[in-house]
């Protein structure tokens, strides 16, 4: 089925940054005199990536090993090889664009909702074989939930097995929603090893969903250019190339930044400004109603939709009327659900802690507790500082400002913490994103992550 256009913008919050800059208790002196280091500063003095070389991953990969892929190397995006023969020899000919956690989701989701509705209409062989395992792990979290979300799942697996031709081996009725248990365990067989789903190709992902855009800078961009890319303009990251060359080179990403910035301790500004309190950055920038939370017996396929449908990367899980943080999930855990199917063989009914306690109980790093270790947190009054070092260490994307009780009362990202550093001069990117879209033009650019 064709996809809805997405709309070709390149993103933009003036909002945020202009609301996080106003709130900065920080002479101006200092603001300006560090961004204007930082407009002097080349992306070429920039650390490459830890291993060196950047992780790419050809268009005609499979979803699932692109997601082993992401998961083996322990990063969370990577450039999208076009495996066309005779393809233009400039990077846009070379890549497709980027494939990453969220994108996967978002394409096992909607294509779950498309698959739901068709087979929710009394048509589960047609829809079966047209759209079948495309996204079927994702019909639960679309829409209705309990026994109608378990329905709808039944449904899409019923059209999955039409579409694999297991229909007449498992005995399988027309009407899906009288067979739930005729797959069992099987549903995953059909999920991953059946078609349509395992030629699904990491190219018609990225062709599709433009989750991120795709605008490589130069060695010789300065890294104010990358940190205003990387807070106020939203991105999750951005691909270095060589002047000339179309190899990406380095590929910067918010936590490869705050890393580095986390290096500059001793340095009179760094110390200055990671000893005040986040109140003093107009951290947490939104507030405790605007937090986005899911409960703990909530299922964890409702927990994705949820980061799909506000575009985050990541959630608390809270217990009681008074929030209470007990754990969090985040977009890249989809990951477990797809390459450890014999942990999750009852994933339908699976719910948020059910989901932590499993992975706690099976990862090396997660203690004795039989809990995912839980997710960084921190006090109203933190220093900057400490916040950096604690998101730092444990590689996340955020932390979760609590009150004393651990009810969840903000959240700090990496994107509020690289925006406390920095402020745009006036006009600055306008040349860069001018550039940016003309380069985007035809190749088009959709939604990217808010937090």
């Amino acid at each position: 089925m064709e996809q809805p256009e997405e709309n070709p913008e390149f993103p933009s919050c003036d909002a945020y940054f202009q609301a996080i800059q106003s709130k900065k208790k920080l002479p101006l002196s200092l603001q300006e005199s560090l961004t204007a280091a930082f407009a002097q500063i080349p992306v070429s003095s920039f650390p490459e990536v830890p291993t060196g070389r950047v992780i790419e991953i050809p268009g005609d990969t499979s979803v699932l090993d692109a997601v082993r892929t992401l998961s083996e190397q322990n990063i969370r995006a990577a450039p999208v090889l076009n495996p066309e023969p005779g393809a233009p020899t400039d990077w846009q000919g070379r890549y497709l664009g980027v494939i990453d956690y969220s994108a996967i989701i978002r394409w096992v989701l909607e294509n779950a909702e498309l698959a739901g509705v068709a087979l929710s209409a009394a048509s589960a062989t047609a829809a079966g074989v047209g759209m079948g395992a495309v996204g079927a792990v994702g019909v639960a979290a679309l829409g209705a939930t309990g026994p109608a979300a378990v329905a709808g799942l039944t449904a899409a697996a019923i059209g999955a097995a039409v579409a694999g031709g297991l229909t007449a081996e498992k005995g399988v009725a027309k009407d899906g929603l009288t067979a739930a248990d005729h797959l069992g365990e099987d549903f995953y067989e059909v999920l991953l090893q059946q078609e349509p789903f395992r030629s699904t190709t990491v190219r018609s992902i990225v062709e599709s969903y433009h989750w991120s855009p795709f605008v490589p800078i130069t060695l010789d961009t300065s890294m104010l250019t990358v940190l205003l890319l990387l807070s106020k303009y939203r991105l999750r990251n951005v691909p270095v190339i060589e002047p000339e060359k179309p190899i990406i080179k380095n590929f910067i990403t918010q936590t490869g930044v705050l890393k580095g910035l986390q290096q500059c301790k001793g340095r009179d500004w760094f110390d200055y400004i990671s000893a005040l309190p986040l109140s003093d950055l107009g951290l947490p920038f939104m507030s405790i109603d605007e937090v986005i939370t899911v409960n703990s017996d909530d299922l964890i396929l409702e927990a994705f939709k949820c980061m799909k449908d506000n575009k985050i990367g990541g959630v608390p899980v809270v217990e009681g009327p008074k929030r209470k943080l007990v754990g969090s999930v985040s977009i890249r855990d989809i990951r477990f659900l797809l390459l450890r199917p014999n942990l999750f063989s009852n994933f339908r009914q699976l719910t948020v802690i059910e989901f932590m306690k499993t992975l706690g109980s099976t990862l090396p790093d997660s203690g004795n507790n039989c809990l995912v270790k839980p997710p960084p947190t921190c006090t109203p009054d933190a220093s900057l500082g400490s916040v950096i070092d604690s998101i730092a260490s444990r590689i996340t994307h955020r932390i979760y400002v609590v009150d004393v009780d651990l009810e969840v009362v903000g959240v700090v990202t990496l994107r509020d913490v690289i925006s406390c550093f920095i402020h745009e001069p006036p006009g600055y990117c306008d040349s860069y994103l001018t550039s940016a879209m003309e380069k985007l033009d035809g190749k088009g650019v959709g939604s990217v992550e808010k937090r």
